[in-house]
């Protein structure tokens, strides 16, 4: 197991952008499942977007969906989120993780905190 490392979080007012950055030193993320969920304050971890080892996506809530966006960089060696037309309600901590084993999230970065204000 590596270590993941976010980056990109930041507040950012409503209808604002912003993309986040999943990387860790040393790894092919081409060979790994990656998503990335989501935990606002008092509530429990949200699934927001994956992709596949061979690329395929996967979207979480329609409320995401079209507004979301998760792409590799395989020279990179980086999966990014893009979110556009950020609402109060996206404020959370966003979590990269991986499946280093199995079908199951096992590995989890520290994530990194997105604050939308309106």
């Amino acid at each position: 197991q590596v270590q993941l490392v976010e980056s990109g979080g930041r507040a950012v007012q409503a209808g604002g952008s912003l993309r986040l950055s999943c990387t860790a030193s040393g790894r092919t993320f081409s060979n790994y499942a990656t998503g990335w969920f989501r935990q606002a304050p008092g509530k429990g971890r949200e699934f927001v977007a994956s992709i596949s080892r061979g690329g395929g996506i996967t979207y979480g809530a329609n409320s995401m969906k079209g507004r979301f966006t998760i792409f590799r960089d395989n020279a990179k060696n980086t999966v990014y989120l893009q979110m556009n037309g950020l609402i109060p309600e996206d404020t959370a901590v966003y979590y990269c993780a991986q499946q280093e084993t199995g079908n199951v999230w096992n590995n989890w970065g520290h994530g990194t905190q997105v604050t939308v204000s309106s």
